[in-house]
């Protein structure tokens, strides 16, 4: 039986097509999603990537310490100044690096501390050391 009328006219255009109106309400529906679980997991991936910079940065730190105090050795070896060591030790370390010299017969030990600074690591407090030893030169 044919159809007739403005009924059939708006069937046959697909107006009223069922699936097509719930493809779109699951295409909407999961962009809605999306958006969510970016907005979640965005703060999490830049937390964990300040902690990251945050131990490089330490480790960094560490690595000019104990570079500092190597260097801080062998000056005391040769007979440096103190005054010299240390400013060698703040050239290599950092302004807030000090230098500890401790001798114990032929044995000198120097201890380089420095507190790390940054704009996350400031808020854990910490404080780096790192020590070098060795004999002290003879002349002759």
């Amino acid at each position: 039986m044919p159809r007739s009328g403005v009924l059939a006219g708006a069937f046959d255009a697909g107006a009223f097509d069922v699936g097509a109106m719930r493809r779109e309400r699951a295409v909407g529906s999961q962009r809605g999603s999306v958006t969510a679980e970016v907005a979640v997991v965005l703060p999490a991936l830049v937390v964990l990537l300040a902690l990251l910079l945050a131990t490089a940065h330490v480790g960094t730190v560490q690595l000019r310490l104990e570079e500092a105090a190597r260097a801080g050795a062998r000056e005391v070896m040769r007979g440096e100044s103190s005054a010299s060591v240390q400013q060698t030790v703040q050239r290599l370390a950092g302004d807030n690096a000090t230098a500890h010299i401790a001798s114990t017969g032929e044995w000198t030990t120097i201890e380089v501390r420095a507190r790390v600074e940054g704009p996350l690591v400031e808020l854990m407090d910490l404080e780096l050391r790192a020590s070098a030893a060795g004999r002290k030169e003879h002349d002759g």
